[in-house]
């Protein structure tokens, strides 16, 4: 028998499509990896019986690096970065993706890919097909894989596209590849030059990362403009003739010439007007005016409704939309389309809603009435957002995931529903030789806002029927002084509609920048979500185009998404066009850090220098004196004597720790605890920043440090390998006493022990039973008169009986028990071993003491 491998792309779709194609009768079973499913059943294919395997991906299985060292911050030029290899890995390494892709392609024939239907989701179609191509014969063959394109989850859809599968495209995948490799060139050389230039010397930039994007940036610009408008606008006066008119109601006029910007021109109406007491009536007229129903919604269009009328932002609002689309609540939600197809089944949808408790008596009453949808665009991808089943509020739990149905909903109904229509009147007066007018509005057919009850009219206004030649009696006429506002901040709806304007981005990437931006700290995002630019946002701007305007406009960005467009399309080489982009933004960078200093000035006005700033709080290992902690993000100590700068911890608190110095470089030790989660662990500031033994990751504090024989150290201090997350090390905390606790240097396990002891020690003894190290404990009982009595406890604290109940209840511990032979050897050397293998870059009179531990 045949078999053939589908791979869907989250695993909630998988077993969704599986129930659909297998009519309900496939059988499940948890994948090697622990987080995708494989659903199996036996159906037909190409006219033969075939046994099938569904199975998913979780988003892309690869992502783009660089290779080696040029992961580094600290070894590499940003600037190589634009020459430098490149290479792909496993974008989630712990759920070993390939090898699990490939275990299931075993004895398959055939490969169906139903990744999402856009150009990211036929990038996964070759990662996918890569990971199979030792498994599967000939993969790359069109008679082996075969790509489902399909819009919605819906039976219909699915069987649909099983029956005319086609084939995976190329061109798309590769424009794919291209815009990664140039958003992680450009992003990290500049990312990485400025981070580091100025995070050296300011002390409250407030921002971890000062980052560099091809699209992020020019969206912050377009926020800073408006931002720039708001500041540079300088109100001026104006003045303007209000006449009143009538009695029951009293209606104001409005001046044909609107407004006047010198008061004496003004005076100079007004004394033309005030001597009349009639106003005479010159021209009635009255027309039906219509309110035209929305066109077919996509993607921009409901970020920029789920922003304005939700209060929900584009990032939310996607993750919502694409959990609804999974789930077969809505058709694809990523698309630029607004026109439905020809063959769209625009009455069964309606007949699908009219049984909804929120909308459905709209939906009947649209059912006998329906209109056919306005023209919109066809862009050739998806058709346009719409509901694909019914849902009720509880079934979606409420809150922001039914808003966003419902809205979607409402929206599809109002475009099969009538105009709105209404009569205007518009009445003309003439005064002297000044003419004025007033226009009423009367509603004669709601439309579509029955259901789009949002757009309604307010309410009626009162229509006085005047008659041409009428002299009508004037009660009132005065001279109004007013001024000119600035314009608001921008809002995320007015700044997706900018983006869209400018080709600032995809519909898939527009709320992703808009997201960066506001995690980024360059905006604030405020009430109405306005987006108001910080101190940061507006000097990075500023700073840009004091160097290289270009690298803050869209024209950029919006011509080399011409370039990929090509690349999608065939019509232009990849590997040419990735060159081209490339050297482009090379050239600009170098020129760019050869005027940073332009950008400084603006930096050194606005934040406080390092020197000037935190205070003082360990000495540095170098020249002996305080180095000062600056708190505000990112957490740094920095010395002023040796202009040197050394990033710390995020979230928690720091404080020395005894005063002890680390045997390696003479700094003092310092004890980082984030507070309310109870982790804590000892560190020393040089080797946090630059680990001395090169099977230590940055960043790493001395529970993770194999010197083997610092106090502090992992070799000394560590118990057993931590079960629950099988990749870290329970570690004494030696920092917590006299609340002894076991720390996982991983994972965030945290095994609370000794409450009352007064010294424990990890011994160099393991334990026969489950491998980890013996631990003694000292207690001090009560004093006598000439010596405090002593006890000394020794023993496994998994398998002692006597510490079984001094150790909190904890599942790690519950794992372990009655397990063996899982000791903390397994990245651990023994004691006094060599366990070392050089340092990067100690200070150069340790380079002999160091080389003395490691022997």
């Amino acid at each position: 028998m045949k078999c053939a491998l589908m791979v869907a792309e989250k695993p909630s779709l998988a077993q969704s499509l599986a129930q659909i194609l297998s009519n309900g009768k496939c059988s499940s079973r948890k994948g090697s990896n622990n987080a995708c499913s494989v659903h199996e059943w036996v159906g037909n294919f190409h006219g033969q019986q075939t046994r099938f395997k569904m199975t998913s991906v979780c988003g892309h299985i690869m992502g783009l690096e660089f290779v080696g060292k040029y992961n580094s911050w600290d070894k590499v030029d940003p600037a190589d970065l634009f020459t430098c290899a490149t290479e792909k890995k496993e974008s989630t390494p712990n759920l070993r993706m390939p090898a699990f892709l490939s275990h299931e392609a075993k004895g398959c024939d055939y490969l169906v890919l139903w990744l999402d239907c856009d150009k990211e989701g036929e990038n996964i179609c070759f990662e996918v097909m890569a990971s199979v191509a030792n498994t599967i014969p000939n993969v790359y063959s069109n008679r082996v894989t075969y790509r489902a394109k399909f819009s919605a989850i819906t039976e219909k859809d699915i069987k649909y596209a099983m029956e005319n599968l086609i084939q995976p495209n190329e061109n798309e995948a590769k424009s794919v590849d291209a815009r990664q490799e140039l958003d992680l060139r450009i992003g990290c050389a500049f990312t990485r030059f400025q981070t580091k230039f100025f995070q050296g010397k300011y002390a409250d930039l407030d921002a971890s990362l000062i980052s560099y994007g091809p699209c992020q940036t020019p969206t912050l610009t377009l926020c800073v403009q408006r931002h720039d408008e708001i500041q540079t606008f300088k109100p001026e006066s104006f003045w303007y003739v209000q006449v009143t008119v009538g009695e029951n109601p009293e209606i104001k006029l409005d001046w044909s010439r609107v407004r006047i910007f010198e008061k004496e021109v003004a005076c100079m109406f007004l004394n033309k007007v005030k001597d009349h007491k009639e106003a005479i009536v010159e021209n009635v007229s009255s027309k039906e005016a219509f309110k035209g129903r929305p066109q077919a919604l996509n993607t921009v269009e409901l970020m920029r409704a789920a922003s304005a009328g939700l209060g929900i932002g584009p990032h939310s609002a996607m993750q919502i939309a694409e959990k609804l689309y999974t789930r077969g609540y809505i058709s694809y939600p990523r698309t630029e389309t607004t026109q439905y197809p020809t063959n769209f089944d625009l009455v069964g949808v309606v007949k699908l809603l009219q049984h909804s408790s929120e909308f459905g008596d709209e939906a009947k009453s649209i059912l006998h009435d329906m209109n056919s949808p306005r023209k919109g665009n066809d862009a050739g991808d998806h058709p346009p957002i719409t509901p694909m089943k019914l849902a009720s509020r509880n079934e979606l739990d409420g809150g922001d995931t039914f808003r966003v149905y419902d809205y979607i909903c409402r929206h599809f109904l109002a475009t099969v529903s009538r105009d709105l229509k209404y009569r205007q009147t518009s009445t003309k007066f003439k005064i002297g030789s000044e003419h004025f007018s007033n226009t009423s509005n009367v509603l004669i057919d709601p439309g579509y806002t029955k259901v789009m009850t949002w757009q309604a009219f307010a309410k009626n206004e009162l229509v006085v029927p005047f008659i041409v030649n009428e002299k009508v009696k004037i009660n009132d006429v005065r001279l109004v002084e007013s001024q000119t506002g600035p314009p608001d901040y921008l809002t995320e709806s007015e700044l997706i509609s900018l983006m869209e304007k400018h080709g600032i981005g995809t519909d898939a990437s527009i709320p992703v920048h808009i997201n960066n931006i506001c995690q980024r700290n360059y905006v604030a995002i405020g009430g109405g979500r306005t987006l108001t630019p910080t101190n940061l946002g507006i000097v990075l701007v500023h700073g840009y185009q004091k160097i290289d305007p270009e690298l803050v406009l869209p024209t950029m960005r919006s011509a080399v998404e011409q370039q990929l467009s090509l690349i999608a399309h065939g019509s232009a080489d990849y590997r040419s066009v990735l060159k081209h982009a490339v050297e482009i933004f090379r050239l600009k960078f170098l020129y760019f850090v050869q005027n940073i200093s332009n950008m400084d000035i603006l930096f050194e006005a606005t934040f406080s220098s390092l020197s000037s700033s935190g205070k003082a709080l360990s000495r540095c290992g170098k020249c002996r004196r305080y180095m000062k902690y600056i708190q505000s993000k990112p957490s740094r100590l920095h010395c002023s004597t040796c202009d040197e700068t050394y990033t710390m911890p995020v979230k928690g608190v720091v404080r020395v720790y005894r005063e002890l110095k680390c045997p390696l470089d003479d700094f003092e030790l310092l004890a980082w605890s984030n507070g309310a989660k109870g982790k804590s662990y000892p560190l020393c500031p040089y080797c946090y920043n630059h680990p001395p033994f090169r099977d230590m990751a940055k960043n790493s504090g001395c529970n993770s440090c194999p010197h083997p024989t610092c106090a502090h150290s992992l070799t000394l201090l560590g118990v057993s390998s931590c079960i629950e997350c099988d990749r870290g090390i329970l570690v004494l905390d030696c920092t917590s006493s006299p609340k002894w606790k076991l720390v996982c240097n991983f994972c965030d396990v945290i095994i609370n022990c000794f409450d009352d002891a007064v010294k424990v020690n990890v011994e160099a003894e393991s334990c026969d039973e489950c491998g980890a190290q013996q631990v003694t404990a000292i207690y001090k009982t009560e004093k006598t008169p000439f010596k405090d009595d002593i006890t000394e406890k020794k023993g496994c604290i998994f398998c002692f009986p006597d510490f079984v109940p001094l150790v909190e209840k904890h599942k790690a511990v519950e794992m372990r028990r009655g397990q063996g032979g899982r000791g903390r050897g397994r990245s651990l050397c023994g004691r006094g071993g060599k366990s070392g293998r050089g340092r990067n870059k100690p200070p150069k009179d340790k380079m002999a003491q160091l080389a003395a531990y490691l022997v």
